[in-house]
């Protein structure tokens, strides 16, 4: 009897209940049309404002489901500098930051060109620009290849209660498995584009071709897919938000569907459900987009400094907690006397807010408009 799903003799002939997903799928193909024309409407540097929110949120999200967090600054400007667009609060980025955001970059922007494994493996490498995940040392840019490691196995657990969720398949199969997965996915289908990167997302994390990086890569190929589907380099969601916000849920359904049979109906249900409702957190997206330009419309005559531009967008991009004299010295790399300087600078000028003492001092918010 199988285990899981890729040892069945059909493999990879994954099969789904029509009459169920259809009336799903027509919902968010309705709900992502809807969304694609007001974006339009924004205008050429709206639609790059809203597709750098988007973007950052996809990277920052892909990497928080993986258990790494990212600088949220660090990833904004790097996705800024890569792209050409011209924002306020650039910072300086590391090469892990880099590599994350060019792969996502590549997937989105040329979405038009073929997956190939030599593709894959750039990704791959940028994913892990030292040859190392954590302190370990992987292979990189190169499909597991390596049988005296197999099986690779997905565990959680203390050590001796482990619990193996998932078991990929041995690494002399890989090759063969990608080149089957790279033809399918760059074939021209009589199959909707959203259904195609629900399957993408799922047949490659079962092949986990790579010693690490699955995951993301995984993500990243459904993010190109969708990209497809929304025929428009602009992002206007994040489907990684959505998962992160579910993540147990994502691995849950995940799990099960590894271990089933190729009836993956459940699975294409729970991906459209998830995409549903990022589509829906557009809206969130949207509101900050037009609030900035709201902001910078009435604030466009008034003079600040980087340190100033930088914290005002961090700010109106959603900033966590209350925003104090120290966390302004610390996060611009300046003294406390500085800071507070811009900070008094910018409620003379009716930019910042106080809004009240506590022990730690003093906070401030970005003044309403009136």
């Amino acid at each position: 009897m199988a285990k899981y799903i890729y040892q069945h003799k059909q493999w990879p002939d994954f099969h789904w209940d029509t009459s169920v997903i259809s009336t799903v799928l027509a919902s968010v193909r309705f709900k992502q049309g809807r969304l694609i024309g007001q974006m339009e409407n924004l205008g050429f540097q709206l639609q790059k404002e809203a597709t750098l929110m988007a973007m950052t949120e996809e990277v920052i999200k892909s990497s928080e489901i993986e258990g790494e967090i990212l600088d949220v600054s660090q990833v904004r400007s790097s996705i800024a500098r890569q792209m050409g667009i011209d924002v306020a609060g650039i910072v300086p980025s590391d090469r892990r930051v880099d590599g994350v955001v060019e792969m996502m970059i590549d997937a989105t922007q040329n979405f038009n060109q073929a997956l190939t494994d030599e593709r894959l493996f750039g990704w791959h490498a940028l994913l892990f620009p030292i040859g190392r995940s954590g302190s370990r040392k992987i292979e990189v840019g190169n499909w597991r290849n390596n049988p005296k490691e197999d099986p690779m196995q997905v565990i959680s657990g203390a050590m001796g209660r482990e619990q193996v969720h998932f078991q990929a398949p041995d690494s002399i199969y890989v090759s063969a498995e990608m080149e089957a997965f790279i033809h399918w996915f760059n074939e021209e289908l009589k199959l909707d584009s959203l259904l195609k990167a629900a399957i993408a997302h799922l047949w490659f994390v079962t092949i986990h071709p790579f010693e690490d990086g699955n995951g993301r890569i995984a993500r990243t190929i459904a993010d190109m897919q969708l990209t497809r589907s929304d025929q428009s380099a602009y992002r206007f969601y994040s489907m990684s938000s959505q998962i992160r916000l579910e993540r147990n849920s994502y691995y849950a359904i995940l799990e099960e569907t590894q271990k089933g049979d190729l009836d993956i109906t459940k699975w294409v249900l729970w991906f459209l459900a998830c995409l549903d409702r990022a589509l829906d957190g557009s809206s969130v997206l949207l509101n900050k987009v037009l609030s900035k330009a709201k902001f910078w419309e009435r604030f466009r005559l008034v003079s600040m400094n980087d340190r100033q531009s930088h914290m005002i967008n961090m700010m109106l991009d959603g900033f966590e907690g209350k925003l104090t004299t120290t966390k302004w010295a610390k996060m611009t790399k300046t003294s406390a006397d500085t800071a507070l300087r811009d900070i008094q600078d910018l409620i003379n000028k009716n930019v910042l807010v106080k809004v009240g003492e506590s022990k730690k001092g003093a906070s401030y918010e970005v003044r309403v408009e009136e």
